[in-house]
């Protein structure tokens, strides 16, 4: 009885020609991320062409026998992924609620990116009308986005999706993306519309410094004819002497009353 040859190192398992179809399997059951025909190819050490042609015969074998997982052509390499009919096994077994989830504020925030990469945050922030760092920071920590160098003109950092979200969304390309880039609305528009508002806010506020100011000025003038009121209403009460007092204060609130005062006291004396 002969032993059967285990391999003994990396240049034997080269040389050694395995089972195209179980060979891939067991190396998509491991892999982390997509891998294309190319990487999987010099794993398994077949050509290119047949690795590509087995991985579709795989793929349509799975759907046929109606597994409860599927392989999957997904950004630019291959993958198992649950099959979506027994997507509620699988969220059973998972315990809903204990993985992390999106916020409303960062799904927002990653499709628009999506539609309008590379952008900086600043413009994705006049599009929402929020600010995003926080949550530009999320999507880069979880790996759904990443910059993509800066902008010729500011200097600001812009940001795109990466290939882990296009697996995430199960999309082969951001080719597949619904068609909804139209209804966002362009950053000259929303520019403008600022402009705009900020002009009526400033009118605004000046029609409103303005008619305090005019406020003020009718105070200080009613409290000034006031105070002569009061000088006018103590003269009177004092002696003749006083005359001179009640001619000086009526002078401030209407010239003529200075003279009417001299001639009172001329006609007294006479």
């Amino acid at each position: 009885m002969t032993d059967q040859h285990v391999p003994t190192g990396p240049h034997e398992l080269e040389l050694e020609m395995l089972d195209l179809r179980p060979a891939l399997e067991a190396v998509l059951m491991v892999a982390d991320q997509p891998l294309d025909h190319l990487t999987l190819a010099q794993a398994v050490g077949h050509p290119p062409t047949d690795v590509e042609q087995a991985l579709a015969e795989l793929a349509a074998e799975y759907t046929e026998q109606g597994r409860g997982f599927e392989l999957r052509n997904i950004a630019g390499g291959w993958r198992f992924f649950t099959r979506e009919e027994f997507a509620g096994a699988v969220e059973r077994f998972i315990l809903d609620g204990q993985q992390a989830r999106l916020t409303q504020a960062a799904l927002e925030t990653m499709a628009v990116v999506a539609y309008r990469q590379p952008i900086s945050r600043s413009r994705i922030s006049a599009i929402r009308g929020v600010n995003v760092d926080g949550v530009v920071r999320t999507l880069v920590t979880r790996g759904l986005i990443e910059e993509d160098g800066v902008d010729a003109e500011s200097g600001a950092i812009l940001y795109r999706t990466t290939s882990y979200f296009l697996e995430r969304m199960g999309l082969g390309s951001l080719d597949e993306l619904p068609d909804i880039a139209g209804h966002l609305p362009e950053l000259e528009d929303m520019e403008d519309e600022g402009l705009t508002g900020a002009e009526d806010a400033l009118a605004a506020e000046e029609g409103s410094l303005s008619l305090s100011k005019g406020q003020d000025e009718v105070s200080t003038s009613s409290t000034g004819e006031d105070g002569s009121t009061g000088e006018v209403s103590t003269s009177s009460t004092g002696e003749e002497g006083s005359t001179g007092e009640v001619s000086t204060s009526s002078t401030d609130e209407e010239g003529s009353t200075g003279d009417e005062g001299l001639t009172d006291e001329d006609d007294a004396r006479g």
